[in-house]
């Protein structure tokens, strides 16, 4: 969904992100929440912005997962593979990771994926390196082994209304940094928050709630 001027966390209908043309806004890069943000939603979040401009904000949270739900159970629930399949899904389908995107439009699927892939009318090109798409048609193809390289589904997104993130970001919620594809990607997604805040230099451990922005 392209943001709607609804708040944060609001539920929100439609078919999907629309992501407006933002060129000098944040989008591409890495939003670390700090510790004075005050909603537990995004506590010890780190969100890829897809896109931030005059119209508004949307990002997917990279390294929260989604409980207990596997990407093989999922394609079974869409009846994309049927039950027992799983055993001859490609290894990066059988351990692709499942995430809580964000608070909005928490049933629909968000693919964040390598560039290799690309599906015409249905994948938004975020940067040279990261793609958005979200139709069932990139599971299918995750799951047959034509996919990207790289992937995560996330569950629901984030999105701000016109201004609010940059009200947050000037009120000591989000630091900022630029996202590279371990910080995407990788498997180790406990990890993510301390590795995003370490590659802008802060120790967190000494975190406080007076930190400045990066």
């Amino acid at each position: 969904m392209a943001p709607t001027g609804k708040r944060t966390g609001e539920s929100t209908r439609g078919e999907g992100p629309a992501l407006p043309s933002s060129a000098g806004y944040l989008d591409g890069r890495l939003l670390i929440a700090m510790p004075v943000m005050g909603d537990s939603r995004f506590e010890r979040s780190v969100i890829y912005l897809c896109a931030h401009s005059a119209e508004g904000a949307m990002g997917i949270i990279v390294n929260h997962p989604a409980g207990s739900i596997d990407f093989p159970e999922l394609l079974q629930q869409l009846g994309i593979i049927k039950k027992g399949e799983h055993i001859r899904l490609p290894e990066n389908a059988e351990s692709m990771k499942v995430l809580r995107g964000g608070p909005v439009d928490t049933g629909r699927g968000f693919v964040l994926h390598s560039s290799d892939f690309y599906i015409e009318n249905a994948t938004l090109r975020i940067d040279d390196g990261v793609c958005l798409t979200a139709t069932v048609d990139i599971l299918r193809a995750i799951a047959n082994g034509s996919g990207p390289k790289h992937a995560i589904l996330a569950l629901g997104y984030a999105g701000w209304a016109p201004g609010q993130l940059e009200t947050e970001i000037q009120s000591n919620g989000w630091l900022h940094c630029d996202a590279d594809a371990d910080l995407i990607f990788g498997d180790d997604v406990d990890d993510k928050y301390g590795r995003a805040l370490r590659k802008i230099g802060i120790d967190p451990g000494m975190l406080s709630n007076e930190a400045g922005h990066a």
